[in-house]
């Protein structure tokens, strides 16, 4: 099911072999409550809980593509959720510093990513808007949520040279954002699909 799943995304574009290799890699049916067994390897997303959901695989391969990740980069991930995403990162050979506002989600997935032996996975209980400064600066960044705006506190957090790629937007669907920061300090933009999230919101939920 995972192979077939990896050839529906390559049919739709996604064409960077250490993103489809990963997804081939990762039992994403452990990722999901009981009840959705039957469709873990669909391209679908599904709940849960706090009103979160495990992202639709074309949505994460695509995120993944975009990042243009190396081996040994650092990434700050906004929206641990269920640990998927992050888990694909991991396996492209990322170090990732994963944060999750909701106290629960976090709980279950650093359980979970225990479970499947992921070291290079590093998450945090806290405010994704305020990102981990302590541990900035960072290669990469995803943001797993829809943002009004981009924090700026985040961009502050990417180093000269980096990535950072989020959906930007307050209607039903955002339109997939890359920005790379120059040497300078400013950013160059890039504008992808349309994609549909649950919104990001500021603060923790214990």
């Amino acid at each position: 099911m995972r192979q077939e799943l990896v050839e529906l995304l390559r049919s739709k574009g996604i064409s960077d072999e250490r993103v489809l290799t990963a997804i081939n890699r990762i039992p994403r049916h452990t990722f999901m409550d009981p009840a959705f067994l039957g469709h873990a390897y669909e391209d679908k997303a599904f709940q849960i809980g706090e009103g979160q959901t495990i992202s639709q695989p074309y949505t994460v391969a695509y995120m993944s593509e975009w990042l243009e990740l190396e081996s040994g980069m650092r990434v700050l991930e906004v929206g641990t959720g269920s640990g998927y995403q992050a888990c694909v990162l991991a396996e492209m050979g990322a170090e990732v510093y994963s944060i999750e506002r909701f106290k629960k989600l976090h709980d279950t997935s650093r359980k979970q990513l225990d479970l499947l032996g992921y070291q290079r996975i590093h998450t945090f209980f806290g405010d994704g808007y305020a990102g981990l400064p302590e541990l900035a600066p960072f290669d990469r960044i995803i943001i797993t949520a829809a943002a009004k705006e981009i924090p700026q506190a985040l961009l502050k957090q990417l180093r000269p040279g980096g990535i950072i790629v989020l959906p930007l937007g307050t209607g039903d669907d955002q339109l997939m954002i890359k920005l790379t920061k120059t040497s300078g300090g400013d950013f160059r933009k890039e504008v992808g699909d349309n994609f549909r999230f649950v919104p990001m919101l500021p603060g923790k939920v214990e």
